[in-house]
């Protein structure tokens, strides 16, 4: 398994009550067709945020015997409200666009294993949370939280390493927020998409976990902290394991996945996309070499171990002017957060420093 960046496809609808019943079918309990559908939806969902550690949580619930997630990490299917350009893949070659096509991902769970996904869109996604509860009312939820400047930062460099953002800067990104959001300044393929790149938006948190809370009871969502996570990732992964109601003594390998990583060069990423994915005939023979030499299921991984070592590299210091500015910008929602809890996350989070 690799840890490049996973496409997402998204269900129809918007939402309503109709396209509630749009994107999951028959909810009539004595069809026998909408129960049958109804056995296959997730027990859990792993929700975001997106940089927090869940492609590593991910990772190591996978990896447990009595855990199924399929190798499509972020299905996305209930943020019927986020459109996107990507699709995701099937075995028949088609895009996935129905509930049937979605639940197919789970069907090479065993019996007895308990299954979940990891969709970091649900915990901003408007409606993902109603439809979630609708399609699965006992689902289990976990949500991870990180310190607001920190994640933006790390967001910001993998939607520049994914080819969303544009500006190279956080700072600059963070200036186009309110011409962003009258659809201004956003790249032509994301145009119906402007609010990926609305940045503090993805910040407030309280309103994120309160969709949750209001559709699924307390004890059915779990709530985690970034810092908890990169202390002591095996003590959360056992806090995780008992919520989920499986082994928490069996074998799991404890992994740090989808680090951050900047783009060295946009024009080296446009060239390797040029020649692995294009068309013409450096890409063809570029393509045919590769399929002449690596085994069919290596090959991904090799191109993102290329592109790792190519296009990306470690990221650059953090701006600390334009860190503390974010800090002293999200310190309410920080303190918000904590009450909400019942933890100190100023401190924590070192929101009690002098900016």
């Amino acid at each position: 398994m690799t840890n490049s960046p996973e496409p997402a496809f998204s269900g129809p609808g918007s939402g309503s009550a109709g396209a509630a019943s749009e994107l999951l079918g028959s909810t009539n309990g004595s069809d026998p067709q909408a129960s049958a559908r109804a056995s296959k939806v997730p027990d859990f969902f792993i929700v975001g945020e997106p940089k927090s550690g869940t492609t590593a949580l991910y990772e190591m619930l996978r990896s447990h015997p009595q855990i199924f997630m399929p190798d499509f990490k972020e299905p996305r299917y209930f943020a019927s409200d986020l459109p996107s350009r990507f699709q995701a893949p099937r075995a028949s070659g088609l895009d996935p666009e129905t509930f049937d096509d979605y639940l197919a991902l789970f069907d090479p769970a065993e019996p007895g294993q308990i299954t979940g996904e990891a969709s970091t869109a649900y915990i901003w996604s408007k409606t993902a949370a109603g439809l979630i509860a609708e399609a699965r009312p006992d689902a289990k939820i976990i949500a991870i939280f990180r310190e607001p400047a920190s994640y933006l930062r790390s967001l910001h460099l993998q939607l520049m390493q994914i080819r969303i953002e544009k500006e190279k800067t956080l700072r600059k990104a963070l200036e186009q927020e309110a011409s962003r959001r009258e659809g201004k300044n956003v790249p032509d393929d994301i145009a119906n998409w402007p609010q990926v790149l609305l940045y503090a938006d993805r910040t407030r948190y309280v309103e994120h976990l309160k969709r949750y809370h209001a559709a699924f009871p307390p004890e059915q969502v779990l709530t985690l902290i970034y810092d908890d996570f990169r202390k002591d990732n095996e003590g959360t992964l056992r806090q995780v394991l008992r919520f989920l109601e499986v082994d928490e003594e069996a074998p799991v390998e404890v992994t740090e996945a989808n680090p951050t990583i900047r783009m060295r060069s946009q024009k080296l990423d446009e060239m390797m996309v040029a020649v692995t994915v294009g068309q013409g005939p450096v890409s063809s023979a570029a393509k045919r070499t590769i399929k002449a030499l690596v085994p069919r299921r290596m090959r991904h991984s090799l191109r993102w171990l290329i592109w790792r070592r190519v296009v990306f590299g470690e990221p650059e210091a953090p701006d600390e002017q334009l860190m503390s500015e974010l800090r002293v910008r999200f310190r309410g929602e920080v303190e918000a957060l904590g009450e909400y809890l019942g933890r100190d996350l100023i401190a924590l989070w070192g929101y009690d420093k002098p900016a």
